[in-house]
């Protein structure tokens, strides 16, 4: 299953609400541990922010928010209810404040928070990932024609090709296609490849 994600790091300043100004750092990530670095990150940039409120969602479907301090559920959640809605996987977001004098109140936070990482996700450049799976075709050499003219039919990235008593090539493959190469691959070579998982 392909899955979408950010192509890299992006950051939103969105406009004063009542004298408090809201900065959302969104980033792709691999898990939790690497959110907490960007946390990290956010709160060494930004020492002075009275709030690093947050979320994260991973295609697991894990996912954690936070609140730093602001009433609970009115900044945490609503980032995490923009990353879910603009249905993308591992990505985290920090979204920091510095208060103005004036109290927005819990409808206000969940507004100026979940618009801030809304519209930060809106402006940030979206990819699509398709899982791949590393697989290791051994072949006789007789097969070597058969083979890559599976490879070259379905468009594959070769890994390594190494030579020895038989050719062993490594291939990257998208998941949901595994199956049915590795089966084209042995019917091609009537059965003399052998299609593992790397």
């Amino acid at each position: 299953m392909s899955y979408r994600t950010l192509a890299e790091p992006y950051r939103f300043a969105d406009d004063p609400i009542k004298g408090s100004r809201f900065v959302a750092w969104a980033a792709p990530i691999a898990d939790a541990g690497t959110f907490d670095g960007l946390l990290a990150d956010a709160r060494k940039e930004w020492p002075d922010a009275s709030h690093h409120c947050w979320a994260w969602r991973l295609r697991d479907g894990s996912h954690r928010s936070g609140d730093d301090g602001e009433p609970g559920g009115s900044a945490g959640r609503p980032i995490l209810a923009q990353i879910e809605g603009h249905d993308v996987v591992d990505v985290g977001i920090v979204v920091a404040r510095w208060f103005g004098g004036t109290k927005l109140g819990v409808g206000g936070l969940m507004r100026a928070y979940g618009g801030c990482a809304g519209r930060a996700l809106d402006r940030a450049e979206v990819v699509v990932v398709v899982p791949t799976v590393r697989l290791t075709v051994e072949h006789d050499y007789d097969d070597t024609g058969a083979v890559q003219g599976v490879v070259a039919s379905a468009g594959l990235t070769v890994i390594d090709i190494a030579y020895d008593r038989r050719v062993i090539v490594t291939l990257e493959v998208p998941e949901p296609d595994a199956e049915a190469l590795s089966a084209r691959l042995v019917d091609r070579t009537r059965g003399r490849a052998d299609v593992q998982d790397a």
